[in-house]
């Protein structure tokens, strides 16, 4: 039986790998009839616990694409609701998938649960520690615009969430990157994160600078990124969050500061509250270009676990 492999988080991912993966994304999304169908005979479950319309219909038409037979469950689906562990289920699942690709909100442990077994790769399709997926469809996007990811800017505005954290595990793996988060007080990366993506800055090349304000931005950005206030599965307990965030929100005064830069967003976006509908829907924003690299970079994972 072929090598079967997890993919949790990026920490758990070479740069090479990361790289790769990202590199395959931008063939496939240059020609998709690259892919072929190598996993023919193989059977990818898709569990997904929270809403999802890009990361849970990029993997499905991916899996179908590629060859797979697909099973899929919503959050009510599987015995776990009803008391059964997430070990024993593991154990049912993985005599009868090759692969599972998984939404579970909560935090890594049970992620790495369902992948400690030998027979199904594990996806992480998003939990709410990390989004690396969706870093790498990011990482996918801005190759394919950019043709390399060394001595990019980018600019994050907004909380220090699932898609900032995967970001900060990426982007600083590349010589000269230089990754500006600005987030709201008291929203900002989770400080162990913060840390460890400074470690990858100093050990790689790279610059990670995070600000709670967003005064003195840098004089070059080469893309200005943002994601939903209200992050999916989440709520927040300050009932005046809001007012700490409308300072954040990406408009069209401060996309002219850089008229070249690119405008990304993991969507879904609401207008008049992260982004206005100017910039989102102008023409610096590749936000619906970057939505299409779900599927060519969920293409590049299942090939990577499974092919």
């Amino acid at each position: 039986m072929p090598e079967i492999r997890h993919l949790l988080s990026l920490n758990d991912l070479s740069v090479s790998e990361i790289e790769a993966i990202a590199r395959r994304g931008v063939s496939v999304s240059r020609d998709p009839g690259v892919c072929g169908r190598p996993l023919s005979d193989r059977i990818v479950g898709v569990y997904f616990r929270a809403t999802s319309t890009r990361t849970r219909t990029s993997f499905t038409t991916a899996a179908m694409r590629l060859g797979a037979q697909v099973v899929s469950y919503g959050p009510a689906d599987l015995q776990l609701n009803t008391g059964e562990t997430v070990e024993d289920t593991a154990r049912v699942l993985s005599g009868m998938l090759d692969g599972l690709v998984a939404r579970t909100v909560g935090p890594f442990h049970e992620l790495r649960a369902l992948a400690d077994q030998p027979r199904m790769a594990v996806v992480n399709a998003m939990n709410s520690d990390e989004h690396p997926t969706q870093a790498l469809a990011d990482l996918t996007t801005l190759l394919s615009r950019f043709g390399g990811l060394e001595g990019l800017s980018l600019l994050y505005a907004g909380e220090g969430n699932n898609t900032a954290v995967a970001l900060a595990r990426s982007l600083p793996l590349f010589r000269g990157v230089r990754l500006e988060l600005r987030t709201p007080p008291g929203h900002g990366l989770d400080p162990v994160v913060l840390a460890e993506s400074l470690a990858l800055a100093e050990r790689h090349g790279s610059t990670v600078v995070e600000r709670h304000d967003m005064e003195e931005l840098p004089g070059h950005v080469d893309a200005v990124y943002t994601t939903r206030w209200q992050t999916t599965g989440t709520t927040k307990a300050d009932p005046t969050w809001r007012d700490l965030f409308v300072p954040f929100t990406v408009d069209s005064a401060l996309m002219d500061r850089w008229p070249a830069a690119l405008f990304l967003h993991d969507l879904p976006a609401h207008r008049g509250d992260e982004v206005t509908a100017r910039v989102l829907d102008g023409p610096s924003s590749i936000a619906f270009e970057q939505a299409q690299n779900k599927f060519n970079s969920a293409v590049a994972v299942l090939e990577w676990c499974l092919a």
